[in-house]
């Protein structure tokens, strides 16, 4: 049995920056701040760190934050955070059926919407083999995860998963998902046979922390070379070979 992890943004699919301007709007709304994510470095990261970030980036503009920190000395009381969360996901479920935003200057990642090359094929391919089991190891939140993939018809794919709520440490978050995986019917595997797949070097760090495979693939925002040099077990441009991809998945 080989357990599969899959990371979610730039591995399955980009929403062309849905997620983030959700994100913008609901802070604004809860926080009183505009464009607090602006700058803050997301591929990779968990949403709770990202969420750290702009709080440290705000509170100089935010009294709401500012007495925050002097009352808690990190982030806003879990009230407050809980207020984000269900802003962020109340506004993502809306904005990710919007047209594309027309600017040219946006980043290439956030001028794409869609699946990514052979996702499809390949998650066809694996689904109901008694030999893999297929997880999702994703930096989202789970809810945020779910209107993703739900978006793209893709969640029904995945028994279990670890999120962004569970840590703010995405290296923490390989046990979860292991731990989810066994409560959902997967047997006990071998660290060898869990594989996360994933497109960034910090799912590659992960993977490398928790002696487990990583497969990385080149359709985020980092190439060939970037993933190989971080340590990644192999490579691929992007999951459109279905064939090779999924004998390099399944196979001991």
């Amino acid at each position: 049995m080989r357990l599969l992890l899959f990371d979610v943004d730039g591995t399955l699919v980009l929403t062309a920056g849905a997620a983030v301007r959700a994100m913008d709007e609901a802070f604004h709304e809860v926080f009183g701040v505009a464009g607090a994510f602006e700058h803050v470095p997301m591929p990779g990261r968990t949403d709770g760190a990202i969420l750290k970030d702009a709080f440290t980036r705000a509170i100089p503009q935010s009294q709401i934050l500012a007495d925050a920190l002097s009352a808690t000395g990190v982030h806003p009381v879990d009230g407050e955070i809980a207020r984000y969360k269900a802003a962020y996901f109340k506004r993502f479920a809306e904005e990710i059926h919007k047209p594309i935003p027309d600017d040219p200057a946006r980043p290439t990642r956030h001028r794409f919407k869609g699946m990514l090359p052979g996702v499809r094929e390949v998650l066809d391919a694996l689904d109901g083999r008694p030999d893999v089991f297929l997880g999702l190891l994703t930096g989202n939140y789970e809810q945020g995860a779910r209107i993703k993939l739900e978006y793209f018809d893709l969640w029904r794919y995945f028994r279990c998963g670890a999120y962004g709520d569970d840590s703010f440490d995405r290296h923490a978050l390989v046990p979860v998902a292991v731990a989810r995986s066994r409560q959902a019917g997967c047997p006990e595997v071998d660290p060898r046979d869990v594989v996360i797949i994933g497109d960034t070097p910090l799912d590659v760090a992960c993977a490398r922390d928790a002696g487990v495979s990583c497969v990385a693939v080149a359709t985020g925002g980092y190439g060939v070379d970037a993933l190989r040099a971080a340590g990644a077990d192999t490579v691929f441009e992007s999951l459109a070979d279905t064939e090779a991809v999924v004998r390099l998945l399944t196979s001991a």
